[in-house]
């Protein structure tokens, strides 16, 4: 009995786990963020919507460059995905880069801590954030940004879908086993043992 009752919620775990990660809630308006390390879909995308939704402005997050830093002019993720949105046709008043310095854990809540700093020195916070951000990383994005923004401004997602692999059979593919079972334990750390320094 047990085992006729773990096998079918396995496999629905399993076939619906991309689309639990992937969440798409999103809340047009106000001020539309990228993170910096998404690939240049994911950036065609963004500039898309900016233009479909008509945002305040456009800020792009990320951290230090990894690999090849020495023959880049660019030091970090933010900066270089928005010269790449600039060479996309948008202005440069309306883009912005806001890079978080290297940490060796939690980068995505440091980027968050990072530019809501900024918005506060820029102006204020806004009355909507709206993120767009690689498929799997949706949901853990997200909770990272209610997480520092509290209830002071509502956060919409939108998830990108990835084309390094088909999200609707993630698991025939090692780079679909890779991003969804790290994204899974990334979430269940974030959700239930991450505790946010206070600010």
């Amino acid at each position: 009995m047990l085992f006729l009752t773990l096998v079918p919620t396995t496999i629905l775990t399993i076939q619906h786990a991309y689309d639990f990660l992937a969440v798409n809630d999103p809340c047009p308006g106000g001020i539309l963020v990228i993170e910096g390390w998404a690939p240049d879909y994911a950036l065609e995308a963004t500039v898309a919507e900016f233009r479909k939704n008509h945002y305040d402005q456009l800020i792009v997050t990320g951290g230090p460059i990894e690999k090849g830093l020495p023959f880049c002019e660019y030091k970090n993720t933010a900066d270089f995905s928005a010269a790449i949105l600039l060479r996309m046709g948008l202005a440069t008043n309306v883009v912005h880069a806001v890079p978080a310095p290297k940490t060796q854990k939690d980068r995505t809540y440091l980027s968050v801590l990072v530019l809501k700093r900024w918005l506060r020195s820029h102006g204020g916070l806004p009355a909507r954030i709206n993120l767009m951000t690689g498929g799997a990383h949706a949901r853990r994005s997200r909770l990272l940004y209610e997480q520092v923004f509290d209830a002071d401004v509502r956060v919409g997602v939108m998830a990108i879908p990835d084309r390094e692999f088909d999200p609707q059979r993630w698991w025939t593919s090692s780079v679909g086993v890779r991003v969804v079972l790290s994204e899974l334990i990334a979430y269940g750390y974030a959700r239930f043992v991450f505790q946010p320094p206070r600010e």
